[in-house]
């Protein structure tokens, strides 16, 4: 049995979706359906997750736009 992680850290977001930080950050300001950064404190330096599920979802319906789009 696999367990599914419930929240990744903004590093392991980055390798799940092959993009560099600076990609994803800009991904995160710019596209309103990417999952919101779940931040664990007040702090700068507070440690940002992602809900995997969501990361998941948003992955699969960018997939099927781009189908749909014949890309």
């Amino acid at each position: 049995m696999t367990i599914q992680p419930i929240r990744v850290q903004f590093k392991t977001a980055c390798q799940i979706l092959d993009v560099s930080r600076e990609s994803l950050r800009h991904i995160v300001r710019t596209d309103a359906t990417f999952p919101r950064p779940i931040k664990t404190g007040d702090t700068k330096q507070a440690p940002v997750y992602f809900d995997y599920t969501e990361l998941v979802e948003w992955h699969n319906n960018q997939k099927q736009s781009l189908a749909a789009m014949g890309a």
